[in-house]
């Protein structure tokens, strides 16, 4: 009997301990685990950046940075939004390929607003409005804006990497013939190459079908830039080489000056090119005499009204290297 009380008082005593254990156990407080700040390695772009150019006020956060872009979005931006980190650096990627370098920075810093900022600029290593960086700014006038990453947001997005193209090529400043093509007839034949460039099919369908049912006012009604005149050119001399071909000829001989730019030496366009020194450059690029395509496309007329077919016969004189090219 004695023995049986002694197992029980063992027993009971055994529960009560075991209780004791579980509600101390409850009662335990585990630390949590140290807080991890991830440190950016030496080099790598701010986490945020605040803007500070035309009416743009936002402050971006760093969403994705690799070697080839920096991928910033304002706090309205869906984080579902991924696409631009893999398209806008295979797109910039191939644009350094053809058209060179731009810059001591090989990225491409992508910046993305949502609900305000309509419509997208560039930026250059060549100008200090985004910090001498090479930058595209879209924005979309919906919340929703980007979430697809098809169509127009692709396209525009594309558009602003050929603005870079156009205006900071071979360590030049500025866009002789922006007064010419505006914004954007070069854009059209640009955005259709890296489209097939990326062996992106449907898009460069797509965008052949839009261009070549378009039409502008300038140098008169009716012209057709893409199908009349860029489209030839890019398909009978050479593509994507006949493209950066008239950036080349550019850097060589069209007039430019010397400027300094955070303490290294480039060049800068000192004018706009007239419309016979146009046809003039490009027919250097295509190593081809492209008067009567252009008479074809343009008429005989520049935007102003004026003949530039004695623009052109002087052309031939003050670039006579050029000249030398096709004739």
């Amino acid at each position: 009997m004695k023995n049986i009380f002694l197992f029980f008082g063992l027993a009971l005593t055994a529960v009560i301990i075991s209780c004791n254990a579980k509600k101390q156990d409850l009662n335990v407080v585990t630390p949590a685990p140290p807080i991890v700040q991830v440190i950016d390695p030496p080099g790598a772009p701010p986490k945020t950046w605040k803007e500070n150019w035309f009416e743009h006020v936002q402050l971006l956060n760093r969403v994705h940075y690799d070697t080839s872009v920096v991928v910033y979005y304002d706090g309205d931006v869906k984080p579902a939004v991924t696409w631009p980190k893999t398209y806008m650096a295979e797109a910039w990627n191939y644009t350094k390929k053809h058209y060179g370098k731009f810059g001591d920075d090989s990225r491409l810093f992508v910046i993305y607003h949502s609900g305000k900022y309509g419509g997208g600029h560039p930026g250059t290593y060549l100008s200090d409005r985004h910090g001498f960086k090479n930058v595209t700014d879209c924005g979309g006038n919906g919340l929703d804006a980007w979430v697809l990453g098809v169509d127009n947001d692709i396209d525009l997005s594309t558009h602003e990497i050929g603005h870079i193209v156009e205006g900071a090529s071979k360590g030049v400043k500025e866009s002789p013939a922006f007064d010419i093509w505006h914004d954007s007839k070069w854009m059209e034949i640009y955005q259709y190459d890296v489209y097939l460039g990326l062996n992106r099919t449907a898009d460069a369908e797509r965008w052949y079908n839009k261009m070549m049912a378009g039409s502008d006012t300038y140098p008169r009604p009716g012209t057709q830039w893409f199908k009349n005149w860029f489209l030839p050119i890019y398909n009978n001399y050479g593509q994507v080489k006949v493209l950066n071909g008239f950036f080349t000829m550019l850097s060589l001989h069209f007039p430019k000056r010397s400027i300094t730019v955070q303490g290294k030496s480039y060049q800068e366009y000192t004018r706009k090119m007239n419309f016979g020194e146009f046809v003039h450059f490009w027919s250097g690029a295509a190593k081809a005499n492209l008067e009567p395509l252009a008479l074809s496309a343009f008429g005989s007329k520049d935007e102003k009204g004026a003949d530039w077919l004695p623009m052109l016969a002087k052309a031939k004189i003050d670039f006579p290297n050029i000249t030398s090219i096709y004739q």
